[in-house]
């Protein structure tokens, strides 16, 4: 089995006691690729370093709604040189934040929609964070206008999923439909379209109900995948296939692996 892991933080401080075994045992279990992206300005360094350091390892660039406090508007021109000097996969994480209190609207609305114009002016796909906000991410979606991408840790409804699908993007799906408690979101895993589907972990965060409580890590991915084939009575190979080939279309990835399997060395993207 070969999976693609569109959204992970291998370079988070979690990590700093074992990122080389983390990145071992997801590679061990299948994990071709990982996407990881920024979440501010003075990330991009340890992203970079991250994905300097494992071949399986791909960038994305952006500023994250939850770090307003330490954005500023002069960061968008650095933004801006990051891509100039190392194109990612996608822009991101960037989007919007309904549920953490306290976060200004008006800034993180801003900074979203700045980022858009950016990844339209560049042609990249974005990865968006998107929590109780999929009205109003979608609402300046439809009128920036950007080349698709995906939304991270999707939990919307079913019209909101054809919405963004409408638009050309995935929906990220991961720990979070594990849990036998949530019915809507394992509803819609069992039953949208299997080519609108994309695999992710948020690594560190968002685990899987076998280790709820504690750290999650790319390897999880794996289990993920087979949590999936059987909600949908599906052969985990055909899911990992379906999801992994979602995820090179839309991050612009040539897959040419033999049957079909996706390898760092049948992966065709631009480096530094």
């Amino acid at each position: 089995m070969s999976i693609i892991d569109t959204h992970c933080h291998l370079d988070a401080g979690e990590f700093d006691a074992d990122r080389d075994a983390a990145y071992d045992r997801a590679c061990r279990a299948g994990v071709a690729l990982q996407v990881i992206p920024a979440v501010t300005r003075d990330n991009f360094a340890a992203v970079a370093d991250a994905c300097r350091r494992y071949p399986r390892c791909l960038p994305a660039w952006g500023m994250h709604p939850m770090y307003i406090h330490v954005h500023h508007r002069s960061h968008l021109e650095d933004l801006r040189r990051q891509i100039a000097d190392w194109r990612p996969v996608a822009i991101g994480e960037i989007g919007l934040d309904l549920f953490v209190p306290g976060l200004d609207y008006a800034t993180q609305e801003y900074f979203y929609v700045e980022q858009l114009k950016i990844a339209r002016e560049f042609d990249l796909p974005v990865l968006l964070h998107c929590r109780r906000a999929n009205d109003p991410i979608l609402k300046h979606l439809r009128r920036v206008g950007v080349k698709g991408g995906i939304a991270h840790a999707f939990n919307g409804s079913r019209q909101q999923a054809d919405a963004f699908l409408k638009l050309g993007f995935k929906l990220g799906f991961g720990g979070a439909f594990t849990y036998s408690r949530a019915t809507r979101l394992r509803a819609l895993a069992a039953e949208l379209p299997l080519e609108a589907i994309v695999l992710e972990t948020d690594s560190p965060d968002i685990p899987p109900a076998w280790i709820a409580g504690r750290r999650n890590e790319p390897a999880e991915l794996a289990g993920i995948a087979r949590a999936l084939a059987e909600l949908r009575a599906l052969p985990v190979d055909e899911v990992a296939r379906a999801t992994t080939a979602n995820a090179c279309g839309v991050l612009g990835l040539t897959a040419q692996g033999a049957n079909g399997a996706v390898t760092p060395e049948a992966v065709s993207f631009p480096s530094p």
